[in-house]
């Protein structure tokens, strides 16, 4: 079992930048494929980035390609998504999330976070 606790969240104006934080407890952390996700209102979750064990591979939605990068520690158990330029159309609430397989598609993930709401004002 893994949990999974998003911090960062926050408003910002546009071409603003955030950092979001996603702390897992246990100790098998580097077990895992680390993934975000986000979805607005009245809107699908959608996914965002994705990080293979190791940190050697990710992969971006093409919406925030070039924009945000997603990283990750595993001495401290903790994925990052660092969100440069943000545009209005990125507000939502972002999720993370723990799989074994490294895909972007949300049913490959297993454990979630409980969100952190990003705001971003135009």
């Amino acid at each position: 079992q893994v949990q999974l606790v998003e911090s960062g969240g926050g408003l910002v104006q546009a071409g603003g930048s955030l950092r979001l934080s996603c702390t897992a407890s246990g100790r098998t952390f580097s077990r895992y494929v680390m993934g975000w996700f986000r979805q607005a209102p009245g809107k699908e979750r959608e996914f965002v980035a994705a990080i293979s064990r190791a940190g050697v591979n990710t992969v971006y939605a093409d919406s925030v390609k070039g924009r945000f990068n997603i990283s990750r520690d595993n001495a401290k158990n903790t994925v990052y998504l660092q969100m440069n330029s943000l545009k209005p159309e990125d507000t939502a609430v972002y999720y993370c999330a723990a799989g074994s397989t490294f895909m972007s598609a949300d049913v490959y993930y297993d454990y979630w976070g409980q969100g952190t709401q990003v705001t971003v004002s135009s």
